[in-house]
């Protein structure tokens, strides 16, 4: 696109030297990071909560940005266009752009939502999607008002799928995202208590989640979780043809005679009359209804049930941080799974670690802090402390003050004879897990990710190799 074409897109002011800049088209990459800046992207220049992106334009410049979309004018020889808000800029320039590829493609659009499991199942659609064409898929969670967009703007021409996860900490911003990427599938995996803090209640949940197939045309596809009563409500919300993924037996895509373990989980796929036994690398019984969610999108994509079975044996991790299996000295097993925690993710993953637990060795939690959980946050820690005893983990290690009163929730259960212990920093964690591993330990790692304790779980992992 032409500077002149993408002020118009975003109803911006360009300001340029001469006539030609205002006819130069723009081809690269779209960046509100300056690190991330390569020669010739677009650089975005926000103003955040803590910084302001106008401070990094000369860094951005230097790193080569040929066009900047900023809020005021800078001091900079590169063409600039002024807009009145950056953020809402760049959903415009997204929409646009992704529009422009459906007029002159054969773009298909996913965008997938739920309180847990989205980057599991985006990673399991992308994979497919791959199978069909060029696919461009979300970046880690790149799935808000920022990376959602930036996210779209990696679209071409010849781009065949757009697997876009599509979150929200509020109302309202899901109907944003689909907007600028209406999708053609639609699906929601789950309404549970992640952000409780910022929805309030498990119906404000509901009616966010719901904006994802609210708006779906007849011709669009909602795959909706049977297993989940919330999401199974939002049937009567869509205009779009329904394809149910779950275990109950009236799902079109279910899963059954589900079997965990340390190497991952197997299960019988039906789809209709057909069945395939799938031996899935993820581990954790949670993560088949992702799966399954990424059968019924690959059956849509037009892939045939044997290249879908390929697909998900091949996979071997969630995601980075989710569910990770590090491999250690004397047959000690980490899990890694502290990339986000939610109510929901958290009992999943403590039903995991008691389920694959080695019998010579002992089932270790090691857990931080759940956030964004408004008030719900005490009943919620002091909920998974009480399951930690119940399901009869071995050790319970809590770091971070955030999360003490997991401590006490599980020493008031009856955790009292050095079962639960509590470090108020990583380092001291660390140093108590190292010394006190043996053989055949499988040490679970779980917390939110304000509480960082993804690198304790890598550190660890390096730790005991």
């Amino acid at each position: 696109m032409s500077a002149t074409a993408i002020a118009e897109a975003i109803g911006g002011r360009l300001v340029v030297e001469t006539a030609e800049d205002a006819s130069k088209v723009f081809s690269g990459q779209t960046q509100t990071d300056s690190r991330e800046v390569s020669p010739g992207d677009i650089f975005v220049a926000r103003r955040g909560e803590e910084t302001d992106g106008h401070l990094f334009v000369p860094q951005a410049v230097d790193r080569g940005a040929v066009l900047l979309i900023v809020e005021r004018t800078v001091d900079s020889a590169v063409p600039q266009i002024v807009v009145e808000d950056s953020t809402i800029a760049l959903g415009r320039l997204a929409q646009h752009v992704v529009a422009l590829a459906r007029d002159h493609g054969e773009l298909t659009i996913v965008g997938i939502t739920g309180s847990n499991g989205k980057t599991t199942t985006k990673n399991l659609v992308a994979a497919m999607a791959e199978r069909v064409g060029p696919t461009v898929a979300s970046i880690k969670s790149f799935n808000n008002e920022v990376g959602g967009p930036l996210t779209m703007l990696r679209v071409e021409t010849g781009t065949r799928t757009l697997v876009a996860e599509m979150g929200a900490s509020a109302e309202g911003e899901i109907s944003r995202l689909t907007t600028m990427a209406p999708p053609d599938i639609g699906v929601v995996l789950s309404v549970g208590l992640a952000h409780a803090g910022g929805f309030g209640s498990i119906e404000t949940t509901f009616r966010t989640k719901s904006e994802m197939v609210r708006d779906l045309p007849a011709a669009a596809v909602a795959v909706l979780n049977r297993d989940d009563p919330w999401v199974a409500k939002m049937a009567e919300l869509t205009r779009a043809r329904v394809v149910w993924f779950g275990r109950r037996a009236d799902a079109d895509v279910r899963a059954s005679d589900i079997q965990g373990s340390a190497q991952g989980t197997s299960f019988t796929l039906h789809v209709g009359q057909v069945h395939h036994r799938v031996r899935f690398g993820v581990v954790g019984e949670h993560h088949v209804a992702n799966a399954l969610a990424a059968v019924a999108v690959g059956l849509e994509l037009g892939l045939g049930l044997e290249t879908i079975v390929e697909v998900l044996q091949e996979a071997t991790i969630a995601a980075p941080g989710r569910m990770e299996m590090l491999s250690c000295r004397d047959g000690i097993t980490v899990i890694n799974d502290a990339y986000n925690a939610s109510p929901d993710s958290m009992s999943a993953a403590l039903k995991t670690l008691a389920q694959i637990r080695r019998p010579e060795g002992r089932s270790i939690a090691v857990l931080g802090a759940m956030s964004e959980l408004g008030e719900r946050s005490g009943e919620e820690h002091d909920r998974v402390g009480l399951q930690v005893v119940r399901l009869g983990i071995d050790e319970l290690v809590v770091v971070g003050s955030e999360a003490r009163r997991l401590h006490v929730s599980a020493i008031n259960e009856g955790s009292w004879d050095g079962e639960s212990v509590f470090f108020d920093s990583q380092d001291e964690a660390l140093d108590y897990l190292v010394r006190t591993a043996r053989p055949g330990d499988t040490v679970l790692v779980k917390s939110s990710n304000a509480a960082g304790l993804q690198r304790l779980g890598d550190r660890l992992g390096e730790a005991l190799a």
